[in-house]
């Protein structure tokens, strides 16, 4: 079973420039690529795959060596992205949903990421710190154990400013709970959260009502 862990970074200033870096090389190589799907599209009929581009990756990166600053696997994941982005977009076009076309990133976008892949041991948590490529030692807030197998590792930048890295790890062991052939009904409401068929009722605590004033207050400040 595939589990995530999302932990809190506490990045160097030089830490913090080499994501600055990361962030906007993926965010060239998404846009870079959408648009060429646009044009080729338009012009052909037909866009190209998600293979040519993996190739064609190699050769930008020869003509514009900056993009060698970033992570390398980070940059193949965003192009997996743009093509999950198009995938999804296809299937609701197919389900008749609202279809969500596939849109360039901004620099002025709320939150910012990049996906980096495990290669052999580019990855590690230890005990207050996090190994991530191209950054090495990261300060981070390890919270809980981490278990399994790593896949890949999501830094990204909360609108406040507040760094975090999100780990997807496979091969963990979850106990399941076992079944006791038990069903109940749930009434959800206002006056009490909820209510059950057997006559258990769980008070709705109205915390944001109580907290309105002081988080206007917070806000303002």
């Amino acid at each position: 079973m595939e589990y995530s862990y999302k932990f809190r970074l506490y990045p160097t200033n030089a830490q913090r420039n080499q994501i600055a870096r990361n962030f906007g090389c993926c965010r060239y190589v998404y846009n870079h690529f959408l648009a060429q799907k646009q044009e080729q599209y338009k012009e052909a009929g037909k866009a190209p795959t998600r293979f040519q581009q993996d190739k064609a990756l190699t050769t930008m990166k020869q003509e514009l060596p900056w993009l060698k600053e970033a992570d390398s696997t980070s940059l193949q994941a965003a192009i997996q992205d743009l093509d999950a982005a198009f995938q999804n977009f296809f299937r609701r076009v197919k389900c008749g949903e609202k279809p969500g076309y596939p849109r360039f990133k901004s620099r002025k976008d709320r939150r910012q990421s990049y996906k980096s892949k495990c290669v052999g041991t580019n990855i590690k948590v230890l005990e207050k710190a996090v190994q991530l490529p191209k950054l090495g030692l990261v300060k981070c807030r390890v919270s809980k154990e981490v278990m399994g197998r790593i896949l890949s590792a999501t830094v990204s930048q909360s609108p406040s400013g507040k760094y975090f890295v999100a780990l997807c790890c496979t091969d963990v062991d979850i106990e399941t709970l076992p079944s006791t052939g038990a069903v109940v009904g749930l009434d959800m409401g206002l006056k009490s959260f909820a209510v059950t068929s057997n006559g258990v009722e769980y008070p709705n605590h109205k915390f944001l009502t109580k907290s309105i004033r002081k988080l206007a207050r917070l806000q303002r400040q």
